[in-house]
């Protein structure tokens, strides 16, 4: 048999028990530690990650009363709090025994002791101190992503109507447990909002778990969302808990569920109807407490339509749908993204620029934005990086070569003509005032009258 990677601390008085026992557990465990003295215990369980101390009651000569095994026991449980403390006593102290297991330890041994009983009982101590310690590792894990969760949480910015109805609807649904479905296109902050739905929540004090349907590989779907036993498949080599789990009580971001393969989007519809799942490797059915959001740049009543996406499944996560605009659709909101983005680069490469000139805001406004949110950032970033003015002009950016064609004038409302052939001619020009102006036949000065009108 070969033996399991497990540390055991002997402690009793006896030298003749300790040699027995020891002889008894080494052929299973790979370390086992003596010792007659308890003093020693601090420095060997400090030292030490002790699975598991088997700790005589009495150590004093003419004293049955157990308090020194007591005083040991609450001692362990405080230095370490994962270590599993099992009593050894007497047949006729088997109430020291019981009072013992209120104060913290896990079981207790009858001397003598049969070595199968001894086996088994060390070994279940083995695996419960080693549950314990994966959740508190899990838990430090947790704390320290919520803190740097909330740390990096970006504002959602954003005076234009579209922003504005959008972060209404969000205030109403963030206190409720309603499944939500963030649509919108690449860039345009489904994340972010996502995470102000979690903060915003009754759930905020409990994890936010993040998955990329989109990045995820099939063959991967149930292990990573559901988790998995020991054994399961070949790499299974330990028991793994999947991010429904990870969620418990907080939240769980389904990003890019259009993406969703027909034969997993049934997998998915069964946890989120019965709020059960079942690890891969195990029959028995774990209940879930999540609250679900959903998002992707896909249409997906389209999709629906078309049957490459379930029709059930779609009303089971759009309790209430939540639509982010294209930047090109909020071209007010471009300046206060812009100084936000600058302010966070300035911080980020420790520089001091003050402004973007009204030439480089121009053609900001005047871009179509195929990347939306996210290309402008990007966009700023290197505005940051390669100037050498304490201002971010117009030859600082630099356009996706893959632009939008300029918008055609498609309607005879004077003022909306007006304000999208300025468009065009501003993001033509690269928002150069002068070639804009002599391109719509006005001069400098009008154009920035119109500029201001149409707040462009």
């Amino acid at each position: 048999m070969r033996k399991k990677e497990a540390t055991i601390l002997l402690v009793d008085d006896d030298e003749d028990i300790l040699f027995s026992a020891r002889i008894s557990l080494k052929k299973y465990f790979k370390q086992i530690l003596t010792t007659s003295t308890p003093k020693k215990i601090t420095q060997l369980v400090s030292n030490e990650a002790i699975d598991v101390v088997l700790l005589d009651m009495n150590y004093r000569i003419g004293y049955e009363d157990g308090k020194e095994g007591i005083y040991w026991l609450e001692h362990i449980k405080k230095i370490s709090p994962e270590t599993t403390v099992i009593l050894m006593t007497a047949f006729g102290s088997v109430h020291l025994a019981v009072e013992a297991i209120k104060k913290g330890a896990t079981d207790f041994i009858l001397k003598p002791w049969d070595n199968d009983k001894l086996y088994s009982t060390i070994n279940a101590g083995v695996e419960l101190s080693r549950s314990k310690r994966k959740n508190t590792q899990f838990e430090s894990i947790q704390q320290l992503d919520n803190k740097n969760f909330h740390q990096q949480t970006e504002h959602i910015i954003g005076h234009s109507k579209a922003m504005t109805d959008a972060m209404s609807l969000l205030k109403k649904v963030a206190p409720t447990d309603a499944t939500i479905l963030i649509l919108g296109e690449n860039g345009t902050g489904k994340y972010v909002f996502a995470k102000e739905l979690h903060l915003q929540s009754n759930r905020s004090k409990y994890p936010f778990i993040h998955v990329d349907l989109g990045a995820l590989n099939e063959n991967l779907f149930e292990s990573e969302l559901f988790g998995y036993t020991k054994g399961a498949f070949t790499d299974a080599h330990k028991d793994t808990i999947g991010r429904f789990e990870l969620a418990q009580k907080g939240t769980i971001f389904l990003d890019e569920i259009g993406n969703l393969p027909l034969h997993l989007q049934s997998k998915l519809l069964t946890v989120i109807q019965n709020r059960k799942i079942t690890r891969l490797g195990e029959a028995i059915e774990r209940d879930i407490d999540v609250r679900i959001i959903c998002a992707t740049n896909a249409n997906i009543h389209q999709m629906v339509t078309e049957g490459s996406f379930r029709q059930d499944l779609l009303y089971r996560i759009n309790t209430i749908e939540l639509n982010l605009p294209p930047l090109r659709e909020r071209t007010k909101d471009i300046p206060l993204l812009a100084h936000y983005f600058l302010n966070k680069l300035n911080q980020k490469y420790r520089k001091s620029i003050h402004q973007i000139t009204p030439q480089a805001m121009a053609a900001l406004t005047a871009y179509s934005w195929p990347g939306n949110i996210r290309e402008l950032e990007h966009i700023i970033e290197r505005g940051v990086i390669i100037t050498e003015e304490n201002a971010i002009t117009p030859s600082d950016l630099h356009f996706s070569s893959k632009k939008y064609e300029a918008t055609p004038v498609q309607t005879l409302h004077l003022e909306t003509s007006e304000k999208m052939l300025i468009q065009n001619a501003l993001e033509k020009h690269q928002g150069n005032i002068s070639k804009t102006a002599k391109e719509l036949g006005i001069t400098r000065a009008a154009l920035y009258r119109r500029l201001d009108k149409h707040q462009l």
